[in-house]
């Protein structure tokens, strides 16, 4: 029995529940982002998943376990990124209502995206303490069921497919990076590739004004977001009770990037792989670039871009 909230088995169960729903991604590659890293970068799309985003895999397995009597009352979140989007067109998906409660403050195409897919939006004041005691009386209203955005075996188990379909495709890693926010990409890859590549050493990116992570793992405990200020705006959420255990237990390490090497990654993609990609993942081609990362050894690395929703009219090296 596992000493975590998900294991291996869940996510090869995950996989095999959501094939049929979720995209495959691609993997793609760059010699010149190789030559500049010094490696063999593998990349896993997944901003080329459903909703542009990875959420969609946690979101759609977490949907499909409930039994029918428990669907039938719907779901419900609070989000107001790509988690919202995932889960409104996972619930679309089977037919089951879905009400996410998003603040305020959210962008006018994220709410309309969400409402697109057949969800109720419910408002509430942009904070966190709105966002859950809004979220609390949707449940008390309706009976739906809470699907945590991260903390959640079951969206665990799906966002760990990912990392599980990068070892299919390319072989055995030598490391992985991934964003770190909320930590259920990263836990389900630590439990994907302990299982599949158990020598690989699993480095976490994150923002250097979001590094609750990075505090975390250096104290060994778990320390909240406080005022995050990036431009990673899917980073800013803190680690959560169940995915700080598997961060801890695994993690060779989080190299923290600042918003410029952020930036400078982010062109990087688009000009030379030609795909677009939002600002939080491109922190896996920041570490990837960094001096911190010479000091973790080998020669294939694999990396998930986590998606690719990004405000095409703020674009931050618009005009550079």
């Amino acid at each position: 029995m596992s000493a975590y909230a998900a294991n291996f088995e869940d996510i090869q169960a995950a996989h095999e529940r959501i094939g049929d729903r979720v995209h495959r991604t691609p993997v793609l590659t760059s010699r010149t982002l190789d030559a500049m890293a010094g490696r063999s970068l593998f990349f896993k799309c997944e901003n080329m998943q459903r909703v542009g985003a990875f959420k969609f895999r946690g979101a759609t397995n977490a949907v499909l376990k409930l039994d029918d009597e428990t669907a039938s009352h719907g779901v419900c979140t609070h989000s107001s990124g790509n988690h919202a989007q995932a889960l409104a067109l996972a619930a679309k998906q089977r037919g089951i209502p879905a009400w996410i409660v998003m603040p305020t403050s959210a962008p006018d195409v994220k709410r309309k995206a969400v409402e697109g897919y057949g969800a109720t939006v419910v408002p509430c004041e942009p904070t966190l303490e709105a966002r859950e005691t809004t979220c609390a009386k949707v449940i008390e209203d309706t009976g739906a069921t809470l699907v945590h955005p991260y903390d959640n075996p079951d969206v665990i188990a799906g966002q760990g497919t990912a990392a599980k379909e990068l070892v299919e495709e390319v072989g055995p890693l030598d490391a992985l990076i991934v964003p770190v926010g909320g930590g259920g990409l990263m836990s389900g890859s630590c439990l994907s590739m302990s299982a599949l590549c158990p020598e690989a050493k699993l480095v976490g990116a994150e923002p250097a004004g979001a590094d609750d992570a990075a505090r975390s793992l250096a104290a060994g405990a778990l320390i909240p977001q406080l005022g995050p200020n990036t431009i990673c705006d899917g980073l800013l959420t803190s680690l959560g009770e169940l995915t700080w255990p598997i961060l801890r237990d695994h993690l060779a390490g989080i190299i923290t990037v600042d918003d410029d090497q952020v930036v400078a990654a982010m062109r990087l993609i688009w000009e030379r792989m030609k795909i677009i990609i939002e600002p939080s993942c491109a922190t896996v081609l920041a570490v990837a670039l960094s001096e911190a990362f010479n000091e973790i050894p080998g020669d294939r690395v694999g990396m998930i871009l986590t998606g690719g929703n990004v405000d095409l009219s703020r674009l931050p090296f618009a005009g550079s």
